[in-house]
């Protein structure tokens, strides 16, 4: 019971820390540009990892376990922070947040995929009702929308889906906080230089909060928040500590709204709602 109320307890925060990324990469991207923003904050997590694997005698992971590192890699380190960063060009955080909704059927749907498991057909009711929600809120063109941005962001999601389904399966063999850290140390090479071909051209116009969301999405949202969530998947159980992510939009929309002074307009808000509920729904039968 104890390791599950700190499996729940931990993954809540990882989910908290997560709800910022949206918000924090909206306001960076106004000063770096998609890709240096990227590469730079897989840099910097993948530092401070290897710090810790350094500090804790970690031992290298087997040679087995390389490919699934690098599909995390490619979903969580660079995958879903490009494509969503591309995509907070078109849109707001307030809207890339509704998509955020998505992300429990997407690990879901790559669990069935990688882990063969096999969810009552009422979870694919559900799923379809999810995503029907989303592509008709995508295709309304809300305010703060684009078909570009909701497409980047669709893509993300699948991304994240992959990378966290990877990772969770992953972590039961090697620690949870040691997933993200030998994924951004098998990205590091790649991504130092990425950031150094693109550097900004002068730092001069780069603002204050340009800085504080790097260090938030590189040092929070790129390891810090891992570290909570695999740690919650690990102690509290996959299927269980998952459904949180149900969470994030709500976290993310508040958000934007109080820091960002985003518009938040009743249809992001019922769309968001009908998504939370189908992907509840659809994690209940699975």
């Amino acid at each position: 019971m104890e390791r599950t109320t700190a499996g729940w307890g931990s993954g809540l925060l990882g989910v908290i820390i997560f709800s910022g990324s949206l918000p924090a990469t909206r306001v960076a991207v106004a000063d770096f540009s998609p890709m240096f923003l990227t590469s730079a904050r897989a840099a910097i997590a993948a530092l401070v990892g290897t710090v810790f694997l350094l500090a804790f005698r970690q031992a290298r992971p087997a040679r087995s376990d390389i490919f699934p590192l690098i599909i995390v890699a490619l979903g969580v380190v660079v995958g879903f922070p490009l494509l969503t960063a591309l995509a907070l060009q078109h849109i707001t955080a307030a809207h890339s947040i509704v998509f955020i909704g998505l992300l429990p059927l997407a690990t879901a749907i790559f669990g069935v995929l990688r882990g063969g498991e096999r969810p009552k057909p009422a979870f694919w009711l559900f799923s379809i009702v999810g995503a029907a929600t989303v592509a008709g809120f995508a295709l309304s063109r809300s305010d703060g929308g684009s078909l570009a941005g909701d497409l980047l962001m669709i893509a993300a999601i699948l991304l994240c889906g992959l990378g966290y389904a990877e990772g969770a399966t992953l972590s039961r063999r090697i620690g949870g906080w040691q997933v993200i850290s030998w994924a951004l140390l098998l990205s590091l090479p790649v991504m130092a230089v990425i950031t150094l071909f693109t550097l900004p051209s002068s730092w001069s116009g780069i603002g204050a909060p340009a800085w504080i969301s790097l260090a938030y999405v590189s040092i929070f949202s790129m390891l810090v928040g891992f570290v909570f969530w695999y740690r919650g998947l690990a102690l509290g159980g996959i299927a269980g500590v998952g459904q949180l992510q149900l969470l994030q939009p709500f976290f993310g929309l508040i958000l934007a709204a109080v820091f960002l002074h985003e518009p938040i307009a009743w249809t992001m808000i019922a769309s968001t709602a009908i998504v939370v509920l189908s992907v509840a729904g659809a994690k209940r039968f699975a």
